[in-house]
């Protein structure tokens, strides 16, 4: 039980040491860096480009589909790396869950084709 708590402390050590760079690097950043406040410098800004006309502009919803379909097959994608890895170790058995997996994964992917998911008008 003893060597297993053991094993723990680089994590531990690791977790320290990147909250209080961030920690640490925020503070020394803001006693350090200048504090002149305008009104030019507090104006809002982007591109370059003065702001006109109201910021709720609706976005169309193949936008938001697109990103979160986007996101749907990279985390899918992602599930294949540890079965690449234990492919051997694994057998068939692993060998005819990923063909499921797969086969579901295609499914998906036909019907948003044919849904027109993808497309742009």
């Amino acid at each position: 039980m003893q060597s297993d708590q053991l094993s723990y402390i680089p994590i531990l050590m690791q977790l320290v040491l990147a909250v209080g760079f961030v920690v640490g690097t925020i503070l020394v950043s803001g006693k350090l860096g200048p504090k002149r406040s305008s009104e030019a410098k507090d104006k809002n800004f982007e591109c370059g480009i003065e702001s006109v006309g109201n910021a709720r502009i609706p976005f169309s919803v193949k936008y938001f589909l697109v990103a979160i379909l986007f996101v749907l097959f990279d985390v899918e994608v992602i599930f294949l790396y540890p079965w690449a890895v234990n492919f051997k170790e694994l057998g068939m058995e692993g060998m005819v869950k990923m063909v499921i997996f797969m086969c579901l994964l295609l499914i998906g992917f036909f019907y948003i084709i044919k849904k027109k998911a993808l497309e742009w008008e």
